[in-house]
């Protein structure tokens, strides 16, 4: 794993990844939603770390422990050659029992998480609105990526001097400007939509893997918990991490607002009951 800086004080830097993959139909045309396993949600979040050294230091720390340790011996993922627990934390491939010691750990750090969550079948609502309008039309899931990182960044790029925004790398494709161009747009809709002055920040966008930043195995976590509690109405893990809540969007639970529903870390945790109640 890479040692990061931290960012200066008027320098700001986020992780963004994302929990689902925004994709539609399989290649037969056939609605994936409708297959039982398939994610029912987008989520894209995004963490900002108040001391990332630290953390760093202590997932560090941490991994070293478990490789030393014989109840893990033999276990696959922490062999180095599967470059999975051995180089990185990913929630999905972490035992139970090292995910247990990573939640512990990040409890203790101060960071922040903001996600936007959009109902696929909402999406999928939208598609079909949209070909019953223009037959040619035809939905890409990098649309949807597009859109959720306007809704994220809307209000996160307008106060400091420098803003580096640290996406995980998707699939093989570099998206580095379609990235940048979406940034772009959300700072400036920010200020014609407020009136503030453009303070000229300076925007980068760097794509990375995310063993070469700790920021995006926190991301990481955060996502996955959120994604147990919006899939599998599994909400012990969300609530663990909710005092790092800054803001959660709910695009399309808009049983009380048309522009879907906010919680933030002063809200009650949500629970699977909660997600019973949702009407999407």
């Amino acid at each position: 794993m890479s040692v990061h800086s931290n960012t200066p004080a008027d320098h700001c830097r986020y992780f963004v990844d994302e929990a689902g993959d925004g994709v539609l139909f399989n290649a037969k045309g056939s609605i994936l939603i409708e297959n039982a396993i398939s994610p029912k949600h987008f989520i894209l979040g995004m963490v900002q770390l108040e001391d990332e050294r630290a953390v760093e230091a202590d997932l560090t720390q941490l991994r070293t422990a478990l490789l030393n340790d014989p109840y893990f011996h033999n276990v696959p993922s922490l062999n180095p050659q599967q470059k999975k627990t051995a180089l990185l934390f990913h929630a999905k491939d972490d035992l139970p029992e090292i995910r247990r010691e990573v939640f512990k750990l990040l409890v203790q750090h101060s960071f922040r998480f903001f996600a936007v969550i959009k109902s696929m079948q909402a999406v999928l609502d939208y598609v079909h609105s949209r070909n019953a309008m223009d037959s040619s039309y035809r939905y890409r899931p990098n649309e949807l990526y597009d859109l959720t990182v306007r809704m994220l960044f809307k209000q996160r790029l307008h106060l400091q001097s420098k803003y580096e925004v640290v996406f995980s790398r998707r699939g093989h494709s570099d998206r580095t400007k379609a990235l940048q161009s979406q940034l772009l747009i959300a700072q400036q809709r920010f200020f014609e939509k407020t009136g503030c002055k453009d303070p000229q920040s300076e925007l980068m966008v760097t794509p990375a893997n995310a063993h070469e930043y700790v920021g995006l195995q926190v991301a990481d976590y955060c996502l996955w918990a959120l994604q147990r509690l919006y899939e599998r109405k599994e909400e012990r893990f969300i609530q663990l991490l909710w005092p790092k809540v800054s803001l959660i969007h709910d695009v399309d639970d808009k049983q009380n607002r048309t522009y879907g529903s906010y919680y933030t870390k002063k809200d009650p945790p949500l629970t699977g009951e909660d997600m019973e109640k949702r009407r999407i």
